[in-house]
């Protein structure tokens, strides 16, 4: 059984759609479960959401504490769950080059753009200032580097002339959605190889 740690900061709709296609074996591998979710803010709505599934819920606030103490906190966490795979599901802390090394090429993220184009906040306000035609979304392994690691998945989204941020960032969740639960299978089942910056599938 491969297990995954969640980490969400608020609403947690990426955990929420990780969840339902764990549930429905969407994945397309066998054995895997959701270990753990946990939030650095007591207020994430994903937390309700996790303990409303009967998951395992922790809120470790994060408010105040230095990045590698609060870090090592959430590593115990992990490993006290024996997590396999870590998923940042709109987890709003950078994560320290300790925590990093503790799980090499195992976390994952998601972010609102097709890096490395416009990483970072706001991705979606990027995209619309920028006057791009398509952006999207990526999933990438974490390395020491924000939004820097190897792609897993990417998925376009056209960017309308009417477009708002909310708007844009509607048709991009959608993305995000499908996506995320694609790398989760393709990881958990070793369908890859990473060679360099690239991440090719086998």
């Amino acid at each position: 059984m491969k297990r995954l740690g969640i980490l969400i900061s608020g609403r947690g709709s990426n955990f929420e759609a990780i969840a339902e296609n764990v549930a429905s074996g969407a994945l397309g591998v066998l054995g895997v479960e959701i270990a753990v979710v946990i939030s650095n803010r007591a207020e994430a709505r994903g937390l309700e959401a996790a303990l409303a599934r009967g998951m395992n819920a922790v809120c470790l606030p994060s408010k105040g504490l230095d990045r590698e103490v609060y870090d090592r906190m959430l590593v115990a966490e992990l490993h006290k769950h024996d997590v396999d795979l870590v998923c940042l599901a709109g987890f709003m802390r950078l994560l320290s080059a300790g925590f990093i090394r503790e799980f090499p090429n195992r976390i994952l993220n998601i972010h609102p753009s097709l890096l490395p184009a416009f990483p970072g906040l706001d991705a979606q306000h990027q995209a619309l200032a920028h006057g791009v035609k398509i952006t999207g979304c990526t999933v990438h392994f974490v390395d020491e580097d924000l939004d820097a690691g190897p792609i897993v998945i990417q998925a376009a989204v056209p960017v309308l002339d009417d477009d708002t941020e909310e708007t844009l960032s509607a048709r991009i969740l959608k993305q995000e959605h499908r996506i995320y639960a694609e790398a989760i299978g393709i990881v958990i089942a070793g369908k890859y190889r990473v060679e360099g910056r690239r991440v090719l599938l086998t």
